[in-house]
Protein backbone atom coordinates (compact mmCIF):
# COMPACT_ATOMS: atom_id res chain seq x y z
CA UNK A 1 0.00 0.00 0.00
CA UNK A 2 1.53 3.80 -0.96
CA UNK A 3 1.64 5.61 2.29
CA UNK A 4 -0.63 8.59 2.23
CA UNK A 5 1.11 11.51 2.64
CA UNK A 6 -0.57 14.61 4.27
CA UNK A 7 0.15 18.18 4.00
CA UNK A 8 -0.45 21.89 4.95
CA UNK A 9 -3.79 22.47 4.32
CA UNK A 10 -5.28 19.36 3.93
CA UNK A 11 -8.65 18.73 5.56
CA UNK A 12 -9.11 15.27 6.85
CA UNK A 13 -12.10 13.76 8.83
CA UNK A 14 -11.34 11.06 11.71
CA UNK A 15 -13.41 7.84 11.24
CA UNK A 16 -15.56 8.34 14.05
CA UNK A 17 -17.38 11.49 11.40
CA UNK A 18 -19.26 7.81 10.34
CA UNK A 19 -20.62 7.63 13.07
CA UNK A 20 -22.75 10.93 13.90
CA UNK A 21 -26.24 11.22 12.93
CA UNK A 22 -27.69 13.62 10.30
CA UNK A 23 -28.68 15.43 12.88
CA UNK A 24 -25.37 16.26 14.91
CA UNK A 25 -23.85 16.68 11.23
CA UNK A 26 -26.47 19.38 10.36
CA UNK A 27 -25.57 21.44 14.04
CA UNK A 28 -21.78 21.43 13.19
CA UNK A 29 -21.06 20.05 10.16
CA UNK A 30 -17.11 19.87 10.70
CA UNK A 31 -17.45 17.62 13.59
CA UNK A 32 -14.66 15.22 13.52
CA UNK A 33 -12.74 17.47 10.73
CA UNK A 34 -9.28 18.98 11.35
CA UNK A 35 -7.30 21.40 8.99
CA UNK A 36 -3.86 19.61 8.53
CA UNK A 37 -1.00 22.71 9.48
CA UNK A 38 2.30 20.71 9.32
CA UNK A 39 4.86 18.50 11.05
CA UNK A 40 7.18 18.66 13.70
CA UNK A 41 9.69 16.51 14.88
CA UNK A 42 9.74 15.55 18.79
CA UNK A 43 13.00 16.77 19.93
CA UNK A 44 13.45 14.51 22.51
CA UNK A 45 12.63 11.29 20.64
CA UNK A 46 12.89 11.87 17.28
CA UNK A 47 9.22 11.33 16.37
CA UNK A 48 6.91 12.49 13.61
CA UNK A 49 4.35 14.80 14.59
CA UNK A 50 1.27 16.24 12.83
CA UNK A 51 0.09 19.25 13.80
CA UNK A 52 -3.52 19.83 13.32
CA UNK A 53 -6.95 22.30 14.41
CA UNK A 54 -10.01 20.90 14.80
CA UNK A 55 -12.61 22.52 12.65
CA UNK A 56 -15.20 21.77 15.49
CA UNK A 57 -15.25 23.16 18.93
CA UNK A 58 -13.14 20.18 20.26
CA UNK A 59 -12.76 19.42 24.07
CA UNK A 60 -9.44 18.69 23.75
CA UNK A 61 -8.43 22.29 22.20
CA UNK A 62 -9.43 23.95 25.74
CA UNK A 63 -6.86 26.73 26.46
CA UNK A 64 -4.71 25.62 23.47
CA UNK A 65 -4.10 26.51 19.69
CA UNK A 66 -3.37 23.70 18.04
CA UNK A 67 -2.78 19.73 18.21
CA UNK A 68 -0.08 17.40 17.90
CA UNK A 69 -0.36 12.92 17.49
CA UNK A 70 1.87 11.23 16.03
CA UNK A 71 2.24 10.68 12.28
CA UNK A 72 1.82 7.60 13.21
CA UNK A 73 -1.61 7.53 14.45
CA UNK A 74 -2.72 9.18 11.26
CA UNK A 75 -0.93 7.21 9.04
CA UNK A 76 -2.37 3.44 10.99
CA UNK A 77 -5.91 1.40 9.94
CA UNK A 78 -9.09 1.91 11.83
CA UNK A 79 -9.39 -1.49 14.17
CA UNK A 80 -12.36 -2.93 12.70
CA UNK A 81 -12.24 -5.63 15.15
CA UNK A 82 -13.05 -2.52 17.97
CA UNK A 83 -15.24 -0.84 15.24
CA UNK A 84 -17.08 -3.35 13.02
CA UNK A 85 -19.08 -0.58 11.43
CA UNK A 86 -17.11 1.28 10.36
CA UNK A 87 -16.21 1.65 6.61
CA UNK A 88 -13.42 4.35 6.26
CA UNK A 89 -10.01 1.99 6.37
CA UNK A 90 -7.69 4.79 7.84
CA UNK A 91 -7.95 6.20 11.05
CA UNK A 92 -7.96 10.10 8.81
CA UNK A 93 -8.38 10.66 5.22
CA UNK A 94 -8.79 13.26 3.05
CA UNK A 95 -12.37 14.82 3.34
CA UNK A 96 -14.30 14.53 0.37
CA UNK A 97 -17.80 16.17 0.97
CA UNK A 98 -20.49 13.74 0.05
CA UNK A 99 -23.60 15.44 -2.10
CA UNK A 100 -26.05 14.93 1.15
CA UNK A 101 -23.73 16.94 3.71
Amino acid sequence: MEEVKFKRGDIVQHFKRETMTKEALEKDPNLYLYEILGTARHTENGEEMLIYKPLYDAESMRGVDYAARPLSMFLSEVDHEKYPEIKQKMRFEIYEKKGDE
